[in-house]
């Protein structure tokens, strides 16, 4: 696994606030965390990325204990945080030329690094805007550029916070094929928070939803919606009248709708369960 999470518990204070929580990923896979504000997913990201140091449990990434990790293991991390706000002076190319400079002294013939800067400006949609000063781009380009910044180094594990904040619709499907061939052409395991739940169901392997501090689902897209949210509703009308109608056999109740009614029925809907109603029931039921 590039990831084991076992047991995981943070405490500040007397405030606990993340609890058992345990979870693993494998290489190439994309791992999407949900849950609303104070859930603890951004303590859970900053314990694996090595930056905060938890209070019991067990975690490994890239079998390392991010609490001891060295250079050569942070150099097989990138992390896109919400914003970054430095270097307005530098100029894209030279910028992540630069940054991309620290990672090489890491490399290994299985793992090149870093990723060669035309390239990586061409995949993040920045190659227009190359002899750019940073202070200069637009607020899209500038969320592009955090983005490159992450990835310069060719990462193994990448951890996305919110990554499509501020991109316009053309911007974020192109950032979900990047996300996309990281994941199947690199091996690379993406650990991503958002808020945007097609987002998370779009591009998520897996799906964690977190809510005060423990991991209260799991599961795909499709496990979670059948799990919790369960039941479809389907509505239709006879001679005007109109019906509704919670199954979790919807096909077979549709069937049987039009033996039943034949050309009298009307309006016929079937509303599939979604990622969106599971979320929202199950954040509802931690309050």
């Amino acid at each position: 696994m590039v990831l084991t999470v076992d047991g995981l518990r943070m405490r500040y204070g007397e405030t606990e606030v993340l609890h058992d929580v345990s979870f693993s990923a494998r290489p190439g896979e994309v791992l999407a965390l949900l849950g609303p504000n104070g859930a603890g997913k951004s303590t859970t990201i900053e314990i694996l990325e090595g930056f905060r140091l938890r209070s019991a449990g067990h975690v490994e990434v890239l079998g390392v204990d991010p609490a001891v990790g060295d250079e050569r293991w942070r150099s097989r991390i990138g992390i896109v945080l919400q914003s970054w706000r430095d270097h307005g002076n530098w100029r894209v190319r030279e910028l992540l030329h630069h940054l991309g400079s620290y990672y090489a002294p890491y490399a290994t013939p299985a793992a090149p690094r870093p990723w060669p800067t035309g390239e990586l400006l061409e995949a993040v949609g920045l190659t227009a805007a190359a002899a750019q000063k940073v202070r200069t781009l637009s607020g899209g380009q500038r969320r592009r550029l955090d983005v490159a910044i992450g990835i310069v180094g060719r990462p193994d594990v990448l951890f996305l916070d919110e990554p499509t904040a501020g991109f316009d619709p053309e911007a974020r499907s192109e950032f979900h094929d990047l996300v996309r061939r990281l994941a199947t052409e690199q091996g690379t395991t993406i650990l991503l928070t958002t808020h945007d739940l097609d987002e998370a169901s779009k591009l998520a392997h897996r799906i964690l939803v977190l809510g005060a501090g423990r991991i209260i689902a799991a599961g795909t897209t499709a496990e979670l919606t059948a799990l919790i949210a369960g039941a479809d509703e389907v509505r239709w009308s006879v001679d005007g009248l109109p019906y509704r109608k919670s199954t979790t056999e919807s096909t077979a109740f549709v069937r049987e709708l039009f033996t039943t009614y034949g050309d009298a029925l009307g309006d016929l809907e079937v509303r599939r369960a979604s990622l969106e109603d599971t979320y929202l029931r199950l954040v509802r039921e931690q309050r």
